[in-house]
């Protein structure tokens, strides 16, 4: 045993001594019960050693690993917890003698970080350090900055989450710290993750739709954050949405009707007619984009030349938009002959004008429109609104930088934090 154990042993025992005779005759438990881990942690300053600077007010270079190591011959590290004072976790691995933890996620830059470490001597007593150091400045100029959306606000189920990224991030493990700082809490919690649309902008979806009455907190973890040499993370304001009832609408090319949900029950079937051959719908689930009262729909903006048979120049009401291309639900009092038993639009879903309006009032911005049975091609995943619904969950987990089982993910095979066996 070394000289700093034989004394914590001699305390110990005076402590044991002291007990006795307070207690009396026939007492005979030392600390807790005698058992080691009951007793107070020792000081394991001289067990513990770790790679920074010994000089007091010198910074840690940012872009380094932090390591722990132990003096075998005192004990052995149990677990080692590392935050910075923004409450942003380090993640690390320990090895299985308990000898070393390193970091296996990057410190942030010109940040204050307390390192907790606890261990046990060779007679398995508890000890436990505490180490607190500054992280220097990045030395690269350029920042990776966020942009959440949708702004704050009320949705409906089927809103996607999406960041927007002022710089381009194409190296998978660059991407996987993106990923992993880019933070998505919902209460009820719902199993979710991110998917790379492009090199600049991010998804956020759950497996199903978001929970009715869902409160959903966006935020991003990367301020300071090393993601390559040339870049670091930048600051990012945190985004708050909640999501209302549960409203999905399911128009049926062949029926000729959309039948709305609320909350699981229908509460309205609506006689409609939807594209045409050579305009047809396309099928698939939509998302709403947003609602005007007022439209000006003109042949022109979908490649129908003006003056052909085809062409349109019309004032709409109660439009409510599911594309960028220009599909909407929309009042069509010019086919009320045809509503409920014909497709004759030009790809949009039309309906009497009251039945727009009810339409019109009853939906938000996130709520599903689902289209089945049309000849139309499948709804676009991305690029011509939200189209994300459509990609069935394995394939959108691929998406990921993190995907869970491909070894290709870094940090797919993250090491929990746990006491290693003994040796």
């Amino acid at each position: 045993m070394s000289h700093t154990a034989h004394l914590r042993g001699t305390r110990t025992a005076a402590g044991c001594t002291l007990v006795v005779i307070a207690l009396g005759a026939g007492v005979t438990a030392c600390g807790s019960d005698g058992h080691p881990l009951s007793a107070e942690p020792y000081d394991a300053a001289e067990l513990i050693a770790f790679n920074g600077p010994a000089d007091t007010g010198k910074k840690v270079e940012p872009d380094k690993p932090l390591e722990v190591t132990a003096d075998a011959s005192e004990g052995r590290i149990t677990d080692v917890t590392a935050m910075d004072a923004a409450g942003r976790r380090v993640s690390g691995e320990l090895s299985a003698d308990g000898g070393r933890w390193h970091s296996t996620s990057p410190l942030a830059a010109d940040a204050h970080y307390t390192v907790r470490v606890s261990t046990e001597d060779e007679e398995g007593a508890p000890g436990r350090r505490v180490l607190t150091f500054d992280t220097g400045k990045p030395r690269a100029k350029k920042r990776l900055n966020a942009a959440f959306g949708p702004v704050a606000g009320t949705y409906g189920v089927g809103q996607p989450i999406t960041a927007d990224l002022n710089q381009p991030v194409r190296d998978r493990a660059q991407r996987a710290i993106v990923e992993r700082g880019l933070k998505v809490e919902s209460t009820p919690t719902v199993e979710g993750s991110w998917h790379w649309v492009d090199d600049k902008k991010l998804h956020y979806r759950p497996k199903e739709y978001w929970p009715a009455h869902a409160t959903i907190r966006v935020r991003s973890t990367l301020d300071g954050i090393k993601i390559s040499d040339h870049l670091w993370g930048g600051p990012a304001k945190p985004l708050k949405i909640t999501t209302g009832d549960q409203v999905i609408a399911v128009g049926d090319a062949d029926t000729h009707r959309m039948t709305i949900y609320k909350n699981g029950k229908e509460i309205n079937s609506i006689p409609i007619t939807m594209g045409k051959s050579g305009f047809e719908t396309r099928n698939g689930v939509k998302v709403v984009l947003g609602k005007e009262y007022f439209v000006r729909m003109r042949g022109t903006t979908v490649g129908i030349a003006e003056g052909t048979s085809e062409s349109y120049d019309l004032p709409v009401y109660y439009a409510t938009r599911v594309t960028w291309s220009g599909e909407y639900v929309h009042a069509a009092p010019w086919s009320v002959g045809d509503q409920g038993s014909a497709n004759v639009s030009h790809g949009c879903i039309g309906m009497n004008t009251t039945n727009a309006g009810w339409f019109y009032e009853n939906v938000r911005e996130g709520d599903v429109v689902q289209v089945v049975n049309s000849n139309g091609k499948m709804m676009e995943p991305f690029g011509n609104g939200y189209g994300d619904w459509n990609v069935d969950w394995k394939k959108w987990r691929q998406g990921s930088a993190l995907l869970v089982g491909n070894p290709e993910a870094p940090g797919s095979k993250e090491t929990p934090r746990l006491r290693p066996t003994a040796v």
